[in-house]
């Protein structure tokens, strides 16, 4: 944003009319019942192009983010959500991880399901994009997702969105989720598995699995 002399608004602008409770300000459907009062807008801002006038505002942007959202979310798909056993904003926040995590939309009802698989066996998430959240922008490396994560960051990086530190849920989205994450999250697979890891052919794939040993057979050598 900061880059585009022609817009009326900046990025402090842009994060002022996402913060809490502005759910209430700019959209007047469906929306404002989802978001919890105390919590900003972070996975509601639906990603899509958007066409703006060099003279709109920040809230006008936000407002159109909002109602493309709103049009995605279909009656079927809030009543089926219940089935969960999360809040619809709890399914957010979960489909924002598996935004993060899955390359190969294919595989979004897969990595749901590991995440749904743990939170049931009360197992940790430890998922990697919730620590790179944690861990925020890194200037060393000009990284908002730092790609260079150790051991010693998963013990580190001490925040509630730390998924290896902390059980359940991150408090809050760490990314906007499209409709495919939202609708894997509703809509899972139906597998036993606990695990996944990075395919070593390097096409973006997981590697799942049922067993810790599995897993740890299915690291690359």
């Amino acid at each position: 944003i900061n880059t585009q002399p022609d817009i009326a608004f900046n990025s402090v602008d842009f994060l002022a009319a996402t913060d809490v409770g502005t759910a209430l300000l700019y959209h007047s459907g469906r929306i404002k019942s989802l978001v919890p009062q105390d919590r900003t807008l972070e996975g509601f801002l639906f990603p899509d192009t958007y066409l703006i006038s060099t003279q709109d505002k920040a809230d006008i942007l936000v407002a159109k983010m909002l109602a493309n959202l709103e049009s995605k979310l279909t009656e079927q798909l809030m009543l089926e959500s219940n089935a969960t056993g999360l809040s619809f904003y709890e399914i957010v926040i979960l489909a924002s991880i598996v935004e993060r995590e899955a390359i190969v939309p294919d595989e979004m009802p897969v990595v749901a399901s590991v995440y749904l698989n743990r939170l049931k066996l009360g197992m940790r998430l430890e998922a990697d994009p919730t620590v790179q959240y944690a861990l925020g922008y890194q200037a060393g490396s000009n990284e908002w997702w730092f790609s260079g994560l150790t051991q010693d960051h998963y013990r580190s990086a001490d925040s509630p969105y730390n998924t290896y530190l902390y059980d359940g849920l991150p408090p809050a989205p760490i990314a906007s989720p499209g409709i495919a994450a939202i609708n894997a999250t509703t809509y899972p697979a139906s597998t036993q598995f606990l695990f996944f890891r990075a395919a070593c052919d390097q096409s973006g794939r997981h590697l799942f699995a049922i067993t810790y040993e599995e897993h740890l057979n299915n690291a690359c050598r």
